[in-house]
């Protein structure tokens, strides 16, 4: 079954890619586009999802003037606690797990294209693809150890599944020059790269705005995801990053529509009620 699904995926990818090129289009490029059409694909299927998402998650950040209330109230009967808040989710409408049904259904599909875009690393048709400056194939360890023409001890260039984080790291670190002077090899993947890092980040901004308990994962989600990233296709960072900027461009809409609703916030209470 993920066999048949990496294949219909890749001949998906192959279609939209051959449509582009009878356009006129070059085959480097028409590669590029066709990640971004097949993103935009993808979004659409997932709109209703991801719109159920966002509302969820700004009403759930509505419901925390009134929550804060419940736990002040109830701090001390858990049981009370859980059925008021669970009341009080029922009576708005709202699923605090709603807003991580999108997300799982993107992984395997996120699984699936970094799958197809290896396999295609090994095809002819894809060698040194690039879209943009950024090379589809390659990730920026790759790319960074082609600028440094990184060998082994008998001159044999060392294969893309040795290459460490660590490894490359220092071997830039030491070969500066070598780096620098190769620099239209890596820089456009790595600028992808941080521009993933920064959606990342302000996505989190924006969707845990006056959550004070976030602040840590605000940080340590975007640093976390850029080491993973470092090993990625480019073609896998161009699907993340347009998907990254569909979803804050969405969540922005939503939010402002919500807006008025959000200020109307209940009084806290200044002091722990009395418990009768």
């Amino acid at each position: 079954m993920w066999a048949q699904a990496k294949y219909w995926l890749a001949a998906l990818l192959q279609l939209i890619h051959d449509g582009i090129t009878k356009i006129g289009l070059g085959s480097n490029f028409a590669w590029g586009l066709a990640i971004i059409i097949l993103t935009l694909i993808v979004r659409a299927a997932m709109h209703p999802l991801t719109q159920k998402q966002m509302v969820s998650m700004q009403k759930m950040q509505k419901l925390q003037p009134m929550l804060k209330v419940l736990q002040e109230k109830y701090g001390d009967d858990k049981d009370a606690l859980n059925r008021e808040t669970m009341a009080l989710y029922k009576e708005n409408k709202v699923n605090p797990a709603s807003g991580c049904l999108p997300l799982i259904i993107q992984l395997p599909i996120f699984i699936l294209l970094y799958g197809v875009l290896y396999d295609l690393t090994k095809t002819e048709a894809f060698t040194n693809v690039t879209f943009l400056g950024v090379n589809l194939g390659g990730s920026v360890l790759t790319t960074v150890a082609d600028a440094l023409n990184l060998v082994d001890e008998a001159g044999v260039r060392i294969p893309n599944e040795q290459l460490g984080f660590v490894m490359v790291f220092f071997s830039s670190f030491t070969n500066l020059g070598l780096l620098f002077s190769n620099i239209g090899m890596w820089i456009f993947n790595f600028i992808l790269l941080i521009l993933i890092a920064f959606l990342t980040w302000y996505q989190q901004h924006i969707s845990s705005a006056g959550n004070p308990q976030m602040a840590m994962m605000n940080w340590f989600m975007p640093l976390f995801l850029t080491f993973i990233c470092f090993g990625l296709p480019g073609g896998v960072l161009l699907y993340w990053g347009i998907s990254s900027l569909m979803g804050i461009i969405h969540q922005v809409r939503v939010s402002r529509r919500t807006s008025e609703e959000m200020k109307n916030k209940p009084t806290l209470f200044k002091e722990k009620p009395k418990t009768k």
